[in-house]
C-alpha cells in the first residue's frame, strides 16, 4: 500500500526584518505544478481555474504570514462546486486537494465521494453511525458530498437528511483544522439547499459556479480525450463528431464531457466493428483512425431516432 507522506510543519519563526521569496518556495512550486495541471487537463473553465488560483493565492499568503509568526484565524476551506454533470467538479476537487495538502492545511491529498445513500440511514439510529463513518474515511482530506440538495427534503419532516446536516455542521466547526467538506450539485437546486438552511451557508465560504461546456469547447475536449488513448479523428470525422455535438447537446440528459466520452467509447467500438469486418490485415493507420462512419454511426443519425436520449 502507498503511503502519503504529510508535509512537514513550519516551526522556525523568521525574524521582523526577514524577506520570503515565494518563487523559490517548495510548496508554493508544488501548488503551481498543480495549477498548471489543472490548466491542461481541463478546457475552459477561466471563472473556476481564476478562483482555484484565488483560493490558493490566500493560502499561500496565509502560510508565509505563519511563517513570520503573524497570528490569525485558520481560514475556512469549505466549498460549494454548483455546476452541471460533467463539467469538471470531481477533478478540481481532486487539485484542490493537492493544493491543500501541498500547503500543510490537510494532511492527505485524499477525495472522499459520498452522495445522500452513504450517509442517511434507512431506520432510527442508522444516520448518525453512516455519517461519522464517512466523516472519519475523509478526516484529514475532503469530503466531497455529490449532489448534497439530496440531503434536505422539507416536504418529509421525518426524513433523516436533517440529521445528517446537523452532524455535518457540528464537525465542519469543531474538525475544520482536519476536514475540508465540499458540497456540489446543480446550481438551481445548490442555491435552495443552502438559502434553506442558512447555518451551513454560513461555513461555506468559497461557493465556485461551473459553466457547461461551449460547443468548441466540447470538440477540443473531444480531441484530447482521443489523443490521450492513441486514436485520432480524421479530417471528415472531426466534421461528423462537431455535427454528433450539435444534435446531441439539444437532447436531454446531455452531460458535456461525460456524454462526450461516452460518444468516444461508443465510437470506438463502431470502429472495431469495422475494422474487424474489413478481412484483410490492418496497419497502424487503420487502428488509431475515427472515421466519419465511426461517428455518423450513432443513432442521433438515424431517421427514426429514438424517442428517449440515445445510448452515445
Amino acid at each position: 500500500m502507498t503511503t502519503v507522506e504529510e508535509p512537514a510543519t513550519e516551526q522556525l519563526v523568521l525574524a521582523d526584518d526577514a524577506e520570503l521569496d515565494l518563487s523559490h518556495d517548495e510548496a508554493a512550486a508544488r501548488v503551481e505544478q498543480t495549477l498548471a495541471l489543472l490548466d491542461a487537463e481541463l478546457v475552459g473553465l477561466g471563472p473556476v481555474k481564476r478562483r482555484v488560483r484565488e483560493i490558493a493565492s490566500l493560502l499561500l499568503v496565509d502560510r508565509a504570514r505563519r511563517q513570520f509568526g503573524l497570528a490569525s484565524s485558520r481560514p475556512t476551506l469549505h466549498m460549494s462546486f454548483a455546476g452541471g454533470p460533467g463539467t469538471g467538479k470531481t477533478t478540481v476537487a481532486l487539485r484542490m486537494a493537492e493544493i491543500l495538502h501541498a500547503l500543510g492545511y490537510i494532511r492527505t491529498p485524499r477525495v472522499h465521494t459520498v452522495t445522500r445513500d452513504d450517509l442517511v440511514g434507512q431506520f432510527i439510529g442508522h444516520t448518525a453511525p453512516k455519517t461519522k463513518e464517512a466523516i472519519a474515511r475523509a478526516a484529514g482530506g475532503v469530503l466531497f458530498i455529490d449532489e448534497a440538495y439530496y440531503l434536505f427534503r422539507p416536504e418529509n419532516e421525518r426524513d433523516y437528511g436533517q440529521e445528517v446536516i446537523e452532524i455535518l455542521l457540528t464537525e465542519m466547526e469543531n474538525e475544520r483544522g482536519s476536514l475540508v467538506v465540499v458540497f456540489a450539485g446543480y446550481p438551481d437546486r445548490m442555491e435552495k439547499f443552502f438559502s434553506a438552511n442558512p447555518g451551513l451557508s454560513s461555513r461555506v465560504p468559497h461557493h465556485v459556479g461551473f459553466e457547461d461546456y461551449t460547443h468548441g469547447e466540447l470538440v477540443e475536449i473531444a480531441d484530447l480525450m482521443v489523443a490521450a488513448e492513441n486514436f485520432r479523428f480524421d479530417d471528415e470525422a472531426r466534421v461528423a463528431f462537431s455535427a454528433y455535438l450539435t444534435k446531441r447537446m439539444e437532447r436531454p440528459q446531455f452531460s458535456n464531457a461525460r456524454s462526450v466520452r461516452n460518444a468516444v467509447e461508443r465510437a470506438r467500438l463502431r470502429q472495431a466493428r469495422r475494422l474487424v469486418e474489413l478481412h484483410r490485415p490492418l496497419n497502424r493507420d487503420d487502428l488509431i483512425t475515427l472515421t466519419a462512419e465511426d461517428i455518423y454511426g450513432s443513432s442521433l443519425f438515424s431517421s427514426d431516432p429514438d424517442p428517449e436520449p440515445p445510448i452515445e
